[in-house]
């Protein structure tokens, strides 16, 4: 995987919008579950690539020490040459003097080529080091999504468990409701109002029979004062 592709994956999870990708989805929970294992792999694949280039970083730096070190030490090597080929002209030793003046200036050779190979190493490594500092702050937050994800899973499901608990309660109190026993009550008042309507009828028809009754007698007894009047009319003075 090259560092541009790293690059790539890591900033496409870490922008991705949970809310809107569940907005999309037809069962949240599963495409939930998915997205955990997807982000799960690609963090460990991009752990992998994020250790292999800070693995190529540290052997870039390894060998730029190693080069400061090869370095340094040419340049003592030179300073030594430089110093035996003084006591030996000092001596007299002019051969011998040149010779270590030689070496001199193949050790300063040498510690130049190291200064160039090190001062060219410094842009690659620093440039390196940004990409690795890029490269873990990608990873920061694609754990942080990971997390968000996790969070955001376990709040549906719980959620999810919540309300089909809700609709278990709703299906039980609508069962309920069917067959209220308050219904039952309502038709068995109703019919006792029924049968009390029934006796207040009767009572009322006796109470109707039975005034048409005092009534007869009161029209009888009226009836029986006019014949008895009407006896003693004829049995008065006048019809003797």
């Amino acid at each position: 995987m090259t560092k541009q592709s790293i690059f790539g994956r890591i900033a496409q999870l870490a922008r991705a919008n949970v809310n809107a990708l569940l907005d999309q989805a037809e069962d949240p929970e599963k495409m939930l579950d998915q997205m955990v294992r997807d982000y799960t792999e690609n963090i460990r694949e991009a752990e992998q690539a994020v250790a292999s280039t800070i693995g190529n970083l540290r052997l870039l730096e390894q060998d730029q020490a190693e080069d400061t070190a090869a370095t340094a030490e040419w340049g003592r090597k030179a300073a030594a040459a430089s110093r035996k080929a003084d006591e030996l002209r000092a001596s007299g030793q002019s051969a011998e003097a040149d010779k270590f003046d030689a070496l001199a200036k193949v050790a300063l050779g040498r510690q130049i080529e190291g200064e160039d190979t090190v001062r060219r190493a410094e842009p690659t490594i620093a440039a390196q080091n940004e990409v690795v500092e890029k490269l873990k702050t990608g990873l920061e937050g694609m754990r942080r999504k990971l997390d968000e994800l996790k969070a955001k899973r376990n709040e549906l499901v719980a959620r999810s468990r919540t309300a089909a608990a809700q609709a278990g309660v709703a299906d039980a109190l609508g069962s309920i409701d069917a067959t209220d026993p308050t219904s039952e009550l309502s038709r068995f008042e109703e019919k006792v109002r029924r049968e009390e309507a029934k006796v207040l009828g009767r009572q009322e028809l006796a109470a109707s029979s039975l005034d048409a009754q005092f009534e007869d007698l009161e029209d009888l007894g009226q009836q029986t004062e006019v014949e008895a009047r009407l006896a003693a009319l004829k049995s008065g003075p006048a019809g003797a």
